[in-house]
């Protein structure tokens, strides 16, 4: 069966989405709807969320009756449904017929089993997953631990979970001028084209745990290394970062940035030699990953990020350390700083991947192909990549 009409319902629209639903737009014209369901929240309207230019495709159910019905519509007759974080009303007919949903989920215990046991979670688990789970609902899962929470949950969707995340804009450079920018860049801001900038982004929040890398940065400075420390974001943790790069000697060599627009961050990644992320397990996904590893970053991260196992192949386009440790991530980065041109070898590779396999493009692609596999009764017929078969991945894994 060729899929021509997709409906993707979520609670709202934001440059995360963009790029994956312009090229299923692309693909499918009018075909294609996303349907928003709440406005955007106000303290990620602050960060720069919610500013794209509203394209023709988004239809927002919250505004009229009209458009409402027409989601419900949409939701019973669509050829397939994506369905994200939204109302389950809007696909209550559709389970009923028994047709093709994926369902977009993170991790559902990324907080730990003991959710699971919560009772007015228990009840919504039950009713979305559990009762379902023999229904023709598939995941696309945005995290790599994703698979291995729904089997602790009565092993819903086995062996129906695929592997997804979620697709910020791929950016196209030549790889040889990136290359040539970071060591400008590099030069420019430390008087040393091989003295790299570590650059880390997000909110600063504890999950995030921004200290792992000022703790890092102790260890590598008293062993003698030479780099600089840029934060870019703002958040609860940012006072206690910024004294506890005072407290360690490293205020001259650290620099901290506010909230930048979308664009702008993804310039300063473009800028970096070293990106970092080390994020625990309460970090869904980890979009920042993405970013870093097309932006040609030597992309060092912490293994608990759902998007860790998929996206970075250690000492191949990136390195891994185990999280909460700062041990282990100041090892990373020393091997990084003791032998600068792995920065280069791994933003190469990091970007060359990227640009093949894991980008919006590859990803609606393969989406199609995925249902058309599935509503025909073949196999999935996609080996690498979005859409791929997700495996059970549990929290304690680590390369070896």
């Amino acid at each position: 069966m060729e899929i021509k009409t997709l409906t993707f319902f979520s609670n709202y629209y934001n440059h995360h989405q963009k790029a994956l639903c312009d090229e299923w737009y692309s693909l499918l014209g009018d075909g294609f709807t996303f349907v928003e369901t709440e406005p955007i929240e106000g303290f990620r309207a602050t960060m720069g969320w919610g500013k794209e230019e509203v394209p023709p495709y988004v239809l927002r159910t919250y505004t009229d009756n009209e458009s409402h019905e027409k989601a419900l519509r949409l939701g019973r007759d669509s050829d397939l449904v994506v369905m994200g974080t939204a109302p389950e009303i809007y696909i209550e007919e559709r389970l009923a017929l028994d047709r093709i949903i994926f369902r977009y989920s993170e991790r559902p215990l990324k907080e730990g089993f003991i959710k699971f046991f919560i009772p007015r979670l228990t009840k919504k688990y039950l009713h979305l997953h559990v009762r379902n789970k023999k229904k023709n609902i598939h995941i696309l899962a945005a995290s790599a631990y994703t698979a291995w929470d729904f089997r602790k949950m009565f092993n819903s969707y086995p062996g129906k979970c695929y592997k997804f995340g979620y697709f910020p804009v791929h950016m196209e450079y030549d790889i040889t001028r990136l290359m040539d920018r970071k060591r400008i860049c590099a030069d420019r801001e430390t008087g040393d084209a091989d003295m790299p900038t570590i650059l880390w982004e997000g909110r600063m929040l504890r999950l995030k745990r921004p200290d792992l890398l000022i703790k890092a940065a102790r260890q590598l400075k008293a062993k003698g290394y030479n780099f600089r420390l840029t934060f870019v974001g703002d958040g609860k943790e940012k006072k206690r970062i910024g004294t506890l790069a005072k407290l360690y000697g490293l205020s001259d060599i650290t620099t901290f940035i506010g909230f930048l627009s979308p664009e702008g961050a993804r310039e300063k990644m473009a800028d970096a030699k070293i990106y970092v992320m080390t994020s625990n397990f309460l970090e869904g996904w980890g979009s920042v990953i993405y970013e870093a590893l097309n932006a040609g970053c030597a992309t060092v991260v912490s293994h608990a990020p759902g998007a860790a196992p998929w996206l970075v192949r250690n000492e191949k386009t990136g390195l891994i350390f185990k999280s909460g440790s700062v041990d282990s991530l100041a090892g990373q980065l020393e091997k990084l700083l003791r032998e600068p041109q792995l920065c280069e070898q791994y933003g190469t590779a990091a970007y060359e991947q990227m640009s093949r396999l894991w980008n919006p493009s590859v990803a609606a692609r393969n989406v199609l192909t995925l249902a058309d596999d599935l509503t025909d009764g073949r196999p999935c017929s996609i080996k690498e990549g979005p859409c791929s078969p997700a495996g059970i991945l549990k929290n304690n894994w680590f390369p070896s």
